[in-house]
């Protein structure tokens, strides 16, 4: 197995700890990225990614392999906010979201262009890039838009080099940020638009995301991948 190096963004609960969890096995070396554990880093600090790419590296001998961009916020910002800090709750919504994501995937592309190996990017973004989100979420859709466009362009741009990117849209799952989601906006009124009858368990992204961090074939660069409970379909 080559891809044993591994940067996971996020990793202290919900989805990041199911992908942290499903990624313990022999062999990989995975340093993780949280408020509740591994090496802390505030994306809202513009100079936090390159601090967490640079301590990431020395914990792995100078070498990562796979980069999982987890990390994200969902806050309200509700459009009868003061102008000001409507326009701020979108800044750092789309900083932690897209713009931190962006650093950390062109200082991974960066370091295996300059070791000329391959390696592999996984975003975990969402059903909202293609569906929307509600009106106080403008901004986290687009940041999870953007993140699915950024995959695809790193995907086309650097196929040839070995280096892959992979996308994953989750629905709703069920982590903490959900279940509060799910709360104030009428949970049973919410699931019946899933056809599954129920959102996602956490360690079901989870597979998915080994799966494109250790396993996808080299042709799937560029797939976006929905786990949804088909309450979306493209």
């Amino acid at each position: 197995m080559s891809h044993t190096h591994i940067l996971l963004t996020g990793s202290s609960r919900g989805i990041g700890a199911a992908i942290a969890k499903t990624l313990d096995r022999p062999g990989i070396r995975l340093v993780g990225h949280g408020t509740r554990s591994g090496i802390a880093a505030d994306f809202t600090d513009p100079a936090a990614p390159a601090a967490l790419w640079q301590q990431a590296l020395d914990a792995l001998d100078g070498r990562v392999d796979v980069l999982i961009n987890n990390a994200g916020i969902f806050e309200a910002t509700p459009l009868e906010l003061d102008h000001d800090d409507w326009v701020a709750g979108w800044e750092k919504t789309m900083r932690v979201n897209l713009t931190a994501s962006a650093e950390l995937c062109r200082l991974a592309v960066r370091h295996w262009q300059a070791e000329g190996r391959p390696g592999r990017i996984v975003n975990v973004a969402s059903r909202a890039a293609y569906r929307g989100d509600s009106p106080a979420h403008w901004h986290y859709a687009a940041s999870k838009a953007g993140m699915v466009g950024m995959t695809k362009s790193i995907a086309r741009g650097y196929a040839r080099d070995g280096i892959l990117a992979f996308a994953i849209c989750p629905g709703f799952t069920m982590t903490g940020m959900a279940e509060d989601y799910l709360a104030s906006r009428g949970g049973d009124k919410l699931l019946a638009d899933i056809p599954l009858g129920r959102v996602a368990d956490p360690d079901e992204v989870a597979v998915l995301a080994r799966f494109c961090a250790l396993e996808a074939p080299p042709s799937m660069t560029g797939a976006v991948l929905d786990i949804n409970g088909a309450s979306y379909v493209r």
